[in-house]
């Protein structure tokens, strides 16, 4: 999704400016620019930053990126006066990017978090989260209590990869932590046993596990109280028209509806 993704490494910006280079040429979770697909708002268009391999919030289908982050920037575009045109970046690229300003805005499940306060702005929450341990459907492992010398993976930069560290002082994990650069990396090294569990948003894994034909299952909920929120370069003029979109949408209904689309059932709780 402190989701579910979440502290960076403080890079030179010459280091900066290479990796979005070549992160503008690469394909998949790697970098890559993609269009709005329609339904901007119009006005300025501005590049929005979003690691788009995090269904159900960003991702691909039939070529086109859709998702319910996705959907509310378009939203949120149509009531401030902006398109956005989305630029696929490596989760841990984000805000390094920000810093840089090579991207107006981002939104990727990311949490609002102090460290990354100090480095860019966010918007009001937008979703409540938690993390999550996702494990093979036929797995012993039923909660981190049972982790012990297996290997969880993580997203690279992530509140889960934090929480999974967390976990490893206190001793529940007594195996490696492996990191990937994508949830789709891990998933798919949990599904080939690889790896014995993944750590990570409870909302993504739990969509990964109603949708990847009953291979991996959710098996505990771990409460952080997290929540997500659109990240922007320090003192960007685009954080309040942002945050009164975002009331809006709250309030007549539109964010149920979009919450409803994506994750089958109504929101227990606004942010």
């Amino acid at each position: 999704m402190m989701t579910t993704r979440w502290l960076r490494s403080v890079f030179p910006a010459v280091l900066i400016l290479a990796a979005a280079l070549t992160l503008a040429g690469c394909g998949g979770g790697g970098g890559g620019e993609e269009g709005s697909g329609g339904g901007g708002g119009g006005g300025e268009q501005i590049t929005v930053a979003s690691d788009i391999a995090f269904p159900p919030f960003e991702f691909t289908k039939n070529g086109r990126t859709v998702g319910f982050d996705i959907d509310l920037m378009r939203e949120i575009g149509k009531r401030a006066g902006f398109t956005p045109e989305f630029k696929n970046v490596t989760f841990d690229g984000i805000i390094p990017g920000l810093g840089n300003n090579l991207y107006d805005a981002s939104i990727s499940a990311m949490t609002i978090t102090e460290e990354r306060e100090q480095s860019v702005d966010f918007s009001d929450p937008y979703f409540n989260a938690d993390q999550s341990l996702l494990v093979q459907s036929e797995s012993p492992i039923k909660s981190v209590d049972d982790i012990g010398d297996g290997t969880v993976g993580v997203q690279l930069g992530t509140t889960g990869e934090l929480k999974a560290k967390e976990l490893k002082k206190e001793g529940k994990i007594k195996g490696e932590i492996r990191t990937f650069d994508t949830t789709t990396d891990a998933f798919s090294a949990l599904e080939n046993g690889q790896i014995q569990a993944v750590i990570n948003d409870f909302p993504v894994s739990a969509y990964r596990a109603k949708t990847g034909g009953e291979s991996l299952e959710v098996v505990q909920t771990i409460p952080t109280g997290e929540q997500y929120g659109v990240s922007f370069p320090e003192d960007s003029d685009l954080v309040d028209p942002v945050n009164k979109a975002l009331e809006e949408i709250k309030k007549d209904g539109t964010y149920a509806k979009l919450y409803e689309k994506w994750f089958g059932q109504k929101p227990e709780e606004i942010p």
